[in-house]
């Protein structure tokens, strides 16, 4: 065979296997479905601004190793994420903080909204049976249906009492004037956009753009000792055994002939009059000038509606039918699989590059 290995996918996770694979003295082919390397976190220059095609995707860890695995790839920009939340044109600070409460209850000290909250969950009586009772059990009435109910039915599109309550298992509350979303002492944007790091990552393997593994897969494994799939599982098995479902999204990128047309990189429109879920303003994440700026509008649509999948529906009757492909993939002794999509689950990029490390050490030997 003319390679050691076959990485399905050119995401993150196949991408930091890939390249660990390499250091051993493995040699590597890459094939990708879509016309570019990256995955999700692919990111193209428009006007000198990196546009992230996906979503927002913003680096944060406290994994120290991680943090040294990705800087020593590529340098890093420190970038502190502060969204903003739109709702009926008022403007609330996420995630919850002092700054949300004193904006939607006129008061400025912790121990009143932690009064008004208390008193509030106190309406939801046992254990919560869905996600509007575990979001009041946890924030009350107020942030939930300014805050919480309608941006989640639109994600989701489904009401929230239809919505298990472990969807939302915590919902971050500080009683502190802090607006910085994520608490992991290392965050950042890689200072030349995230195809940078993935080009780094897989600068010695030979990639093949435009093809599905799944629509010719003998003639690929053919080509190589052990094939790593990151793909998802029932497309994998020709959906034998019924399709898991997933919620996808729609993003419409914009060029504006003006500087600034938000003032931030994130933010979200929680009223359902709103169409889309969010707006992302791609410059402010490296803070680049420029007389224009791009934005992109997401629209959560249902799976089918695109063919790709972002969120996984993970409530019990999925994660069954997950359970049965993944013994049928664990079966293969030359098929590897590891990554968001074939573990039917959403992971941050730190857990996605731990995983791919982890696994790597595991499996790719001399």
């Amino acid at each position: 065979m003319k390679y050691d290995l076959l990485v399905v996918g050119t995401g993150l996770f196949g991408s930091v296997a890939a390249h660990e694979a390499m250091k051993k003295g493995l040699k590597v082919l890459m094939i990708e479905k879509r016309d570019h390397i990256g995955g999700n976190i692919y990111t193209e220059k428009k006007d000198g601004i990196d546009i992230h095609r996906y979503g927002a995707h913003i680096f944060h860890t406290s994994d120290e190793e991680v943090w040294r695995y990705v800087t020593e790839l590529t340098p890093f920009r420190p970038f502190i994420n502060s969204p903003i939340a739109s709702y009926h044109g008022h403007i609330y600070n996420m995630p919850f903080n002092m700054n949300t409460f004193a904006r939607m209850w006129d008061i400025s000290t912790p121990d009143e909204a932690k009064a008004i909250i208390e008193k509030q969950r106190t309406e939801i009586k046992g254990e919560p049976r869905n996600l509007e009772e575990q979001a009041i059990s946890l924030v009350g009435r107020d942030i939930y249906e300014t805050l919480v109910r309608e941006y989640t039915e639109k994600q989701w599109g489904r009401k929230c009492t239809e919505l298990p309550p472990w969807i939302i298992k915590r919902l971050p509350v500080r009683f502190t004037y802090d607006n910085n979303y994520f608490q992991d002492p290392h965050q950042g944007i890689p200072e030349e956009g995230y195809t940078a790091l993935i080009e780094k990552l897989t600068e010695e393997a030979e990639i093949i753009l435009g093809e599905d593994y799944t629509a010719d897969r003998d003639r690929w494994d053919s080509m190589a000792e052990r094939t790593l799939y990151t793909g998802c599982l029932d497309a994998l098995y020709g959906y034998s055994l019924g399709k898991l479902e997933y919620r996808s999204e729609i993003f419409r990128e914009e060029r504006i002939e003006k500087e600034d047309f938000q003032g931030n990189a994130v933010v979200n429109y929680t009223d359902r009059e709103t169409p889309w879920t969010r707006i992302i303003e791609h410059k402010h994440f490296l803070k680049t000038s420029s007389p224009v700026t791009w934005i992109s509008r997401e629209y959560p649509v249902d799976y089918s509606e695109t063919g790709e999948p972002f969120y996984p529906v993970n409530d019990a009757e999925n994660m069954e039918l997950y359970g049965k492909y993944r013994k049928i993939a664990e079966g293969e002794k030359r098929l590897i699989i590891g990554g968001r999509l074939a573990g039917y689950a959403y992971y941050d990029m730190d857990k996605t590059i731990r995983a791919a490390l982890d696994l790597s050490a595991e499996v790719f030997q001399m």
